[in-house]
């Protein structure tokens, strides 16, 4: 991930020295109670089992902590906006989390190909993992953004709740009763901005900076018109084609898009300059980020967020 405004460029996944690193990992075992922590808290205790969970990134994590609430305690190993989780490098303290955990989910996709080396390193026969692009059915090469999707948001709800019911049979009733107060209670308000925005902007025709933006558009009924070749160029680190930046450049003079969404924390050079000419060509700009921000928000807050920006951007695009 980069800082917004800045380009830092995303090379290939896990060079010598964190292949190196991954290596070193399989020689450490045992639990951790490493300071890479979501939202529990790791020093609560209980009368009933404790499910230990590693999440690989923190979206991923926070829904994980709700859902189990004082039956699980959850570590993030990304819990930090200023981290990639496309190039993090894992240390032996990940390793030493991995090897505690009972349960893990990760993103998968190809987009945390070093917490598949994690769990590999650190083999566990008692453990349950997650892989959440297996889950939705997303094959490497497919669009790793399943966060963004809000059906796929609510399988990995329904999965997670089944697997931690697996996991402690005697906290069954519990774990149901978790799930359904966060369905239907704590994501309420996020439920409700996808569906008022899918009912009254569906079609709406949008441009984007990168592949995050494309699960929600699709979640939304939005109409993405940003080439794929340019969105999947700019969230992989590489150079867009002059091509695509000429598409762009002539949808947003000619107003064909009504709204600009773009990455707040991977403002390259280009997408910096398509901000700049939508707001001049009076096309309204929302903003998304990668992981949680501030850190330490819930994934719902993070979310309903960002949805009332799109929301708002939609707003004042089309008089509705």
């Amino acid at each position: 991930m980069r800082t917004a405004g800045i380009q830092i460029s995303r090379p290939a996944r896990l060079i010598a020295g964190g292949l190196a690193a991954v290596a070193a990992l399989a020689a450490t075992s045992g639990c951790s109670t490493a300071s890479s922590s979501d939202t529990a808290d790791a020093g609560s205790t209980t009368a009933s089992k404790t499910i230990k969970v590693v999440a690989a990134e923190n979206f991923w994590g926070s829904i994980a902590t709700q859902l189990g609430g004082d039956h699980v305690q959850v570590k993030s190993i990304i819990n930090n906006p200023n981290a990639d989780p496309h190039d993090y490098e894992p240390t032996a303290a990940n390793g030493r989390l991995v090897a505690g955990a009972q349960y893990t989910i990760v993103n998968g996709i190809g987009y945390d190909a070093w917490a598949d080396k994690l769990l590999s390193a650190n083999p566990e026969s008692g453990r349950t993992d997650l892989k959440v692009g297996d889950l939705v059915g997303i094959k490497p090469g497919g669009n790793p953004h399943r966060w963004y999707s809000p059906d796929n948001v609510h399988q990995v709800i329904e999965k997670i709740t089944a697997d931690y019911k697996k996991l402690d049979p005697a906290d069954a009733a519990y774990f149901d009763t978790q799930k359904t107060t966060f369905e239907t209670k704590t994501l309420a308000p996020y439920n409700k901005l996808i569906a008022d925005i899918k009912a009254k902007y569906a079609n709406t025709p949008i441009g984007a900076s990168e592949s995050i933006v494309t699960p929600l558009a699709e979640g939304l009924g939005l109409k993405m018109l940003t080439p794929e070749s340019f969105l999947d160029a700019i969230s992989e680190g590489t150079d867009p084609t002059a091509k695509d930046k000429q598409t762009i450049d002539q949808q947003i003079s000619q107003k064909q898009i009504k709204v600009y969404v773009y990455n707040s924390q991977n403002a390259t050079p280009d997408v910096q300059a398509q901000v700049k000419a939508a707001k001049a060509k009076g096309i309204p700009v929302a903003t998304v980020t990668e992981t949680l921000t501030p850190a330490g928000a819930s994934f719902q807050a993070w979310q309903v967020r960002q949805l009332q920006g799109i929301e708002k951007a939609l707003g004042q695009a089309t008089g509705r």
